[in-house]
């Protein structure tokens, strides 16, 4: 029995447009909610979200029994943090901060088994081999994994052609809010320089036949990211929909009870 087939690599190596929540809530109840939305794919993130491997493997868990696939981000491309979230049983994972051809090349090989990759096998052990129930996990679990690099700094910006040429990397992932702050304009993601540098670098992700992704809640960034080809696109983050719609129960009752 091969390894489980991961719908979202396969989507986006096609072209197939993907959209996505962001969860940063923390909470399995959260996201089974959220993976029973309608999104094609949620992102359990463990860089700015209060995560940690037992949180993510309880969230990998009720995500499973959904449509919605299951994407991890690490706090950092560490080759010890990736072995363990594989082997939690995420297929895809986002690395934040990659700022070269290199780096981008020690990913490949930390997702990959001896002898082409540096990937710990410990597969007997793991809940992505259903714990030894899936027989040729070992052989073909690297056909299943895909590996996305986030870009969002000028470093990473300018060695863009050195990440693309990397075989192994399946999609490269915007980063606009970094990258603002690195161009020098911290919290205004959607300043016309940032928004072209942004546009300009998923030009050159889709010519180079890889995936294009961001996360944006500018709907009219959303669309010009679909328009030129961006085809794995996150639309909400589950913090901001629940804070949001907090704030507006909270006023809508003072409103109607205390000032009406």
């Amino acid at each position: 029995m091969p390894a489980p087939r991961n719908p979202f690599k396969h989507a986006i190596a096609k072209g197939e447009l993907q959209l996505g929540c962001w969860l940063g809530l923390a909470d399995p109840y959260i996201a089974e909610i959220s993976a029973g939305a309608g999104f094609d794919w949620v992102l359990v993130d463990a860089e700015h979200a209060p995560n940690d491997l037992r949180s993510i493997t309880a969230q990998l868990q009720v995500i499973a029994a959904r449509k919605s696939h299951a994407a991890v981000r690490p706090p950092i491309g560490d080759t010890r943090i990736i072995k363990q979230f594989l082997d939690a049983g995420a297929q895809t994972l986002l690395i934040p901060m990659v700022e070269s051809g290199a780096q981008a090349q020690e990913l490949v090989d930390a997702v990959t088994y001896p002898p082409h990759g540096i990937r710990g096998v410990g597969a007997a052990l793991a809940r992505a081999s259903d714990f030894s129930a899936i027989g040729d996990y070992l052989t073909t679990a690297r056909d299943e994994i895909c590996l996305l690099v986030q870009v969002e700094n000028r470093k990473g910006m300018d060695a863009l052609d050195d990440i693309l040429a990397i075989d192994g990397i399946d999609g490269v992932f915007i980063g606009p809010a970094d990258l603002a702050a690195d161009m020098g304009f911290i919290g205004q993601a959607g300043a016309p320089e940032v928004k072209a540098a942004v546009l300009g670098a998923i030009e050159k992700i889709v010519a180079s036949g890889k995936a294009a992704g961001i996360l944006t809640l500018d709907t009219d960034m959303q669309l010009q990211c679909r328009d030129i080809g961006a085809t794995f696109i996150a639309t909400e983050i589950d913090v901001t929909v629940f804070a949001r719609n907090m704030r507006a129960a909270a006023k809508d009752a003072s409103d109607r009870l205390r000032d009406g």
